[in-house]
């Protein structure tokens, strides 16, 4: 259990299984992923007693990974010969098991025992198994020998990847996007129609089987873009989006965010375990806040998490400016920062406005007037999901082409500006595939200055509020 990071966490919960059900053998076996990745886990065997009728031993196994207690088991059903798997929306064909407990896991709340007893409830609803008939039996077991040899890490899935594809894992760009809500849909589409990714795949979260969205885009299948309920689909990103939003009774703003909190506690570090060389890009709110939190979860270096922030505020201000209203000033040197919303700000990277100093007055006054008139039309552009989704699938695409562009992204603030707290702001960062290589030099302005420290104090009391 050397590799494991809490082993005595680990070891203390498995006694605990041990008590209730010492019925079940544990060893360490290879597990091969989804993408053909593979890793040595310990995983334990055994039979759990379902009531449906008759009673009924069900086989299953289970497969405790390094992150545990921090991140769910990954169940099987282990059908013998003569067994055959009901497919439903609690079990696949390959046996693989789905339940809310697995998606809502979150220690310490979520044990072992607690995952065995409402594997044991779903299934006295819906019985995951069924007898063959001996004839059935025969044909049946050359299947069953393969799906054992999936679950147990013994075919050359890896092997076949590398061959098929034509392309090595080390060229392989694959992003996740976490989250099935309109704005996650919207992020795979916008992905998908840039061609920004090899793979897309998208993590559902909600409890039961696909609804709206996720369902249509499995009905009208695009290529290359995978759905699943299983983080181990993530695994080996090179990007992971984080578009979800906690949907809780939440009474304030600060609960709403702590809702916000909890559940990124229970999706970080998994996904952070899953691909660990990936740089994460939240697109959940509020931004600034919610991307130190996967910053504080991941453990991260600050340059591979970023947040959306004024992306999509800087490209449509820089497309006023230069189409809308033929300003006489170089757009691309217009950049909004600080905050997503109302206390976002204008600002510079360029200052070479005139040869003297009166000239440079002048010049500094019409492009202030330039600017509050393209505010003015920015301030009725609302943020659809699609817009959003756009805005991500541009910040990939410099990410994953190390396009090393400048994007005005969400990012560690501290020592920039007088800013000494740990927080988030938007500021022009040039963007390649490790994430912020350089923050680019904004032009000193003092009232842009104090606007970015009364923004961070704000942000910073606020992540004082907070229970990490």
């Amino acid at each position: 259990l050397f590799q494991y990071k809490f082993r005595d966490l680990t070891i203390e919960e498995l006694r605990n299984v041990n008590k209730t059900y010492p019925n079940f053998t544990f060893s360490m076996n290879t597990y091969t992923f989804k993408d053909g990745s593979q890793k040595d886990l310990l995983n334990f065997s055994g039979t759990v007693p379902v009531k449906y009728g008759n009673s009924y031993n069900m086989p299953i196994r289970l497969w405790i990974l390094d992150s545990h207690p921090f991140a769910p088991p990954i169940c099987f059903l282990k059908p013998t010969a003569n067994m055959g798997i009901s497919v439903g929306k609690h079990v696949d064909a390959q046996g693989r098991i789905y339940l809310p407990y697995l998606q809502n896991w979150s220690h310490p709340k979520s044990t072992i025992i607690g995952l065995i007893k409402e594997m044991i409830a779903k299934f006295e609803e819906e019985l995951p198994l069924y007898s063959l008939s001996s004839s059935d039996a025969a044909r049946q077991s050359e299947l069953l020998s393969y799906i054992a040899k999936i679950t147990e890490g013994e075919t050359d899935m890896k092997a076949k990847s590398k061959i098929g594809g034509g392309k090595t894992e080390g060229c392989f760009n694959k992003i996740t996007v976490v989250g099935a809500g309109d704005l996650g849909t919207a992020c795979v589409l916008a992905v998908a129609a840039k061609g920004a990714a090899d793979k897309v795949v998208l993590l559902d979260l909600s409890e039961g089987a696909a609804k709206g969205g996720t369902m249509d885009l499995e009905i009208f299948a695009l290529p290359n873009v995978e759905i699943s309920k299983d983080f181990s689909a993530s695994a080996d990103s090179k990007v992971v989006v984080l578009t979800v939003n906690s949907l809780g009774n939440a009474q304030t703003y600060l609960d709403v965010i702590q809702s916000n909190v909890d559940l990124f506690r229970g999706i970080i570090p998994t996904v952070s375990h899953y691909s660990q060389n990936s740089v994460l890009l939240v697109a959940s709110h509020p931004v600034e806040v919610m991307t130190y939190v996967s910053w504080k979860l991941s453990a991260f270096p600050k340059s591979r998490v970023i947040g959306v922030g004024t992306n999509l505020d800087t490209e449509r201000f820089q497309y006023i400016l230069a189409n809308l209203l033929k300003a006489q000033v170089p757009a691309k040197d217009a950049w909004i920062i600080g905050e997503q919303g109302e206390d976002k700000v204008p600002s510079w990277t360029s200052c070479n406005l005139a040869a003297n100093q009166t000239e440079a007055v002048a010049a500094r006054n019409s492009r202030e007037t330039v600017a509050n008139r393209a505010m003015e039309v920015l301030k009725g552009k609302g943020q659809r999901s699609w817009s959003v989704g756009l805005s991500v699938a541009d910040l990939a695409d410099s990410i994953l082409k190390d396009k090393r562009k400048v994007h005005s992204v969400s990012t560690l603030a501290k020592g920039c500006c007088s800013i000494n707290s740990e927080v988030f702001l938007s500021l022009p960062c040039v963007l390649g595939a490790n994430g912020v290589i350089e923050m680019v030099k904004l032009e000193e302005d003092s009232l842009v200055q104090e606007k970015l420290q009364s923004s961070a104090g704000s942000i910073h009391d606020l992540q004082q509020q907070l229970k990490l």
